[in-house]
């Protein structure tokens, strides 16, 4: 059965809008125009949309859709079981907010006695969730399976105290660096302390702390964009400070 743009639009639940602008960026194209000029979506159209809508529902950028569904690589029934996998983890993290809230609400009117660890449960599996998503495979193959779970199992039993200790750390190096980047030495005393800094922060998150395996996140910062990009809030070149006054504390540089 083929639709127009209108009558997709209906079916789906999308605006016109938004399937012209699929349209114009070359993820979803018609299958043809017909001679009044509408835009015409057949079978093959209505798979690729619905494949785009569930990427959609993972919070997954259009631009990253369109190379995942431009790939080489792409195979539609796998990428549908990897969705379904996706949307079942994302269903649970709801179901654990959704539990959480309802403790919540029955705490507040004094029928449950609810712990101040309970009540960050969902939001730190989330955290965790997005981590993985966006660093789990090279944090693996870095550091290895075993060292992940650990650290995650260390962030999920964390206390409300813990859990702020982390946050102002985090904080605080960034600040740190600011200040350290001024003196433009990475082995000077403020450049030391934002080292420091960082050693306490990743030693609450992993539960332990390694000097080999902290130089080597220092590089992991440098080579890989997304880490790049956090550090570089601080100021350019911030990610290479890092690195080097990491190196120093160390002792690899």
């Amino acid at each position: 059965m083929e639709y127009t743009i209108k009558k997709l639009g209906l079916l789906a639940g999308v605006s016109t809008r938004t399937l012209r602008y699929y349209d114009e960026v070359g993820i979803l194209k018609p299958a043809r125009i017909n001679s009044s000029g509408y835009r015409i979506y057949g079978k093959k159209e209505i798979d690729r949309l619905q494949q785009i809508l569930f990427y959609r529902e993972l919070d997954i950028s259009l631009d990253n859709i369109k190379q995942i569904l431009f790939s080489p690589d792409y195979d539609e029934t796998n990428a549908l079981i990897e969705q379904r996998k996706n949307l079942l983890a994302k269903r649970e993290h709801l179901n654990i907010l959704i539990d959480n809230l309802e403790k919540t609400i029955r705490y507040k009117k004094g029928e449950f006695i609810m712990s101040d660890k309970e009540k960050f449960e969902g939001f730190k599996k989330q955290l965790i969730d997005d981590n993985e998503k966006k660093f789990g495979k090279e944090i693996r193959e870095k550091y290895g399976e075993e060292q992940v779970k650990r650290s995650n199992k260390q962030f999920k039993n964390m206390t409300e105290e813990q859990y702020r200790e982390l946050e102002e750390l985090g904080n605080s190096v960034i600040e740190n660096l600011k200040r350290a980047m001024e003196t433009k030495d990475p082995a000077g005393e403020l450049a030391q302390k934002t080292a420091e800094l960082h050693k306490q922060w990743i030693t609450i998150c992993w539960g332990s702390y390694d000097k080999e395996a902290h130089a080597n996140l220092a590089q992991m910062y440098v080579d890989d964009e997304r880490f790049k990009a956090y550090y570089e809030k601080a100021q350019p070149g911030a990610t290479e400070f890092l690195r080097d006054a990491i190196w120093i504390y160390t002792g690899r540089k």
